[in-house]
């Protein structure tokens, strides 16, 4: 997995710990970490799209 899709599924996963964490307090500020989940989930599979992608075309 390229290192760009890593990160991105570092940061999905984070976001959605502090989303359910965010929810449980009562707070809504879990819906901004529930965006970031999505941004960074899209970011995660274009990355890895990306990658075997250019690994066909160049194998």
């Amino acid at each position: 997995m390229p290192r760009l899709a890593l990160y991105a599924l570092i940061v999905c996963v984070l976001s959605v710990a502090a989303a359910v964490v965010s929810f449980t307090r009562g707070s809504f500020l879990g819906i901004v970490w529930v965006l970031l989940a999505g941004l960074s989930s899209n970011m995660c599979w274009y990355y890895a799209k990306r990658a075997r992608q250019r690994k066909s075309v160049a194998g």
